[in-house]
């Protein structure tokens, strides 16, 4: 079965529907929850994080069955794909500063990014696909949102560094593997094939770029939520 990368342009139709739709189904879950108790609001959140679960799960056995999935393209090495498979476990297990923090920020800032310049890999036409695509980055943003405002889980006040940091370990075990495997997880071989302002430069310049947007981005996330929550 044949494969290609579909890319959906900012503010076309087909864009403002997808990004509306996800947006309504972000506010729809944080109103929900706003009702709720914390036992109640514990349970929606796992509730998401199994469908998570499920989806990728069935679309890694999907790509299987097809023949068309490789290590080189479909490993969870991407930063949502990061984030996605912590949003899948970290409300089963003992509740971690680290990942919380790692999620909360790559998470958010990766899932926007994703649903401002959407690339599907290796997409083969299907609507599951397609859907998939959106709940998993909308499920990256909603669920540490929902941890962070209904079920106790914080940010403090150096998170957006370490966070940084924890980046650049990513980085640094990433970037070789892209090499060995042929690969581009995080897009540190070549950059997406979308129409990104914050991509400047060819490789390497643009990662170095991305050093300092990063910076400016999970600083900003921190001031955003933190003086919210004030």
């Amino acid at each position: 079965m044949e494969t290609e990368n579909y890319v959906i342009d900012f503010l076309t139709n087909e864009w403002i529907r997808n990004t509306v739709a996800s947006l309504l189904y972000i506010l729809m879950i944080m109103f929900i929850g706003r009702q709720l108790s914390h036992k109640q609001r514990l349970f929606l959140a796992k509730s998401i994080a199994i469908l998570l679960i499920i989806t990728t799960v069935t679309g890694h056995s999907r790509n299987i069955a097809n023949g068309y999935w490789n290590a080189s393209e479909n490993l969870p090495l991407q930063l949502c794909g990061i984030s996605n498979l912590i949003a899948c476990f970290i409300l089963f297990t003992k509740k971690n500063k680290i990942l919380f923090e790692f999620l909360f920020y790559a998470g958010i800032i990766g899932g926007i990014q994703a649903f401002l310049t959407p690339q599907i890999n290796n997409f083969d036409g299907s609507n599951y696909e397609y859907i998939e695509y959106h709940f998993s980055h909308a499920g990256i943003i909603l669920l540490p949102i929902f941890m962070y405002n209904f079920l106790n889980y914080e940010i403090t006040k150096f998170s957006w560094l370490r966070v940084v940091l924890y980046l650049n370990v990513v980085l640094m075990i990433v970037m070789p593997l892209n090499f060995q495997m042929d690969s581009n997880y995080m897009y540190l071989a070549y950059p997406p094939n979308v129409n990104n302002p914050l991509i400047i430069g060819e490789w390497p310049y643009y990662i170095i770029y991305w050093e300092f947007i990063i910076v400016i981005f999970t600083y900003t996330t921190y001031v955003i939520t933190t003086r919210k929550k004030a």
